[in-house]
């Protein structure tokens, strides 16, 4: 694994380590010793492919946020009711998340770098991931009010609330198993929170719920 003639195998495994490195320790703590360690290559293959921690934290994101919009944009693209379409979304949504449980921990830390005023790498994600999404929630949004589908809700509150509702329960999980016993992120306990989830945004969006 540890050879530059894998070079796909070698990156993936190198991104792989990095993600559960930077959504344990954050940005600042995470080490680069530690995902070579885990990655089964050195050092030096490391920096071959990613010229310091930072690259590599860029690269994190990229492969967290660009995943996501691959999940979605099929559903907002789709020719479908309003409804239909946000339904869609957020069951796309949810499903990465649950696929990929460490990613909320990832963007809460890069959200928690940019307070301190070290938005090294937010500007970049906005524009090339948040800022299509959410045009294109909100295009959904204006349709499904002037149909008459949807309550008046205004997006820039609407749309944070219902990505919150989709995500904060997996980055809240290890608290939840503490309270309840059980493990928030066991198969059937993740089918439970998905209905709730569509069954929340629904009723708080559509003008009639039923």
């Amino acid at each position: 694994m540890g050879s530059r003639g894998r070079p796909e195998e070698s990156r993936a495994a190198i991104l792989t380590a990095a993600i559960a490195e930077f959504s344990r320790e954050g940005p600042a703590g995470a080490r680069t010793d530690a995902i070579a360690r885990a990655a089964k290559v050195n050092k030096a293959l490391l920096y071959y492919y990613f010229k310091d921690k930072d690259s590599l934290h860029g690269a994190v994101l990229d492969q967290v946020f660009r995943g996501l919009w691959v999940a979605v944009q099929e559903t907002l693209t789709k020719d479908l009711p309003p409804r239909e379409k946000i339904l869609a979304y957020v069951g796309a949504h949810f499903d990465y998340i649950a696929g990929h449980p460490l990613y909320p921990r990832i963007v809460q830390s890069e959200m928690m770098s940019a307070s301190k005023g070290k938005p090294v790498h937010l500007e970049r994600i906005v524009n090339k991931y948040f800022r299509p999404l959410f045009t294109g929630l909100a295009d959904v949004l204006k349709q499904g009010i002037a149909s008459g589908d949807f309550l008046p809700v205004d997006p820039w509150h609407f749309i944070p609330s219902m990505i919150s509702v989709i995500v904060f329960y997996f980055t809240s999980a290890p608290a939840m198993k503490l309270m309840s016993g059980a493990d928030p992120l066991s198969a059937e306990r993740i089918s439970q929170r998905r209905m709730a989830v569509l069954d929340f945004i629904s009723s708080a969006l559509f003008l009639d719920s039923k």
